[in-house]
């Protein structure tokens, strides 16, 4: 027969009432996440995205993921926190949200007629528990020859400023493109949703 536990050590939640947290304030994530019918809460995470002296965008995206994770379950140790990163890789130069449009337009001209990886980086963390999952959802983007009137038009219509690499592939960006090949289509937009039901269920959450 189990003791009960002290007033000093409160038993933990059982893996299924835990709280979901998804360490991140972008719209897109949120509205990912939502598709699974979870209840969620958001948190910051409050972490540098410079990359490192010669960090490969791959390696970049992971770190960034899982600092991301692990800098909200502090804050949350008995929830289940999500972290997650996307690096544009245009032969190993990482692209990163452009902020401006001046930027939108030179990343544009960049990919014209180029394969681009977008390195979507997943991690999950439960502090209490000591689970953690890390994982990338690599998906390559072959873009169309554009021409500057083709990206100016684009980017005038959709603004996707805050998108790495400049483009919204949910959207009008989908016309930019020439194919997309990949094995969890939500990475793309920035949250791969088929790793994340896995790495949840790994955690003892219950998916609807």
């Amino acid at each position: 027969m189990s003791a009960a536990p002290s007033d000093n050590h409160p038993s933990m939640p059982p893996p299924h009432s835990r709280q979901l947290i998804l360490g991140s304030t972008s719209r897109y994530r949120h509205a990912l996440l939502q598709r699974l019918g979870m209840p969620f809460n958001t948190d910051s995470p409050h972490v540098d995205e410079t990359a490192l002296p010669g960090e490969q965008p791959v390696d970049m995206a992971i770190r960034l993921a899982r600092a991301k994770a692990h800098a909200v379950a502090s804050r949350h140790p008995q929830a289940v926190v999500i972290g997650s990163d996307q690096v544009a890789d245009l032969q190993g130069l990482a692209l990163g949200k452009p902020g401006t449009h001046e930027r939108a337009v030179a990343q544009l001209q960049q990919m014209s007629g180029q394969t681009v990886v977008f390195q979507t980086a997943l991690c999950v963390v439960c502090q209490a528990t000591g689970f953690e999952q890390a994982e990338v959802a690599a998906v390559r983007v072959v873009f169309r020859s554009l021409s500057r009137e083709e990206i100016e038009r684009y980017l005038v219509a959709e603004q996707p400023y805050d998108c790495a690499g400049s483009a919204k592939s949910e959207g009008l960006g989908i016309a930019l493109l020439e194919r997309i090949d990949n094995d969890d289509p939500t990475a793309l937009i920035g949250l791969p949703l088929i790793r994340t039901c896995r790495m949840l269920r790994a955690a003892g959450l219950t998916i609807p």
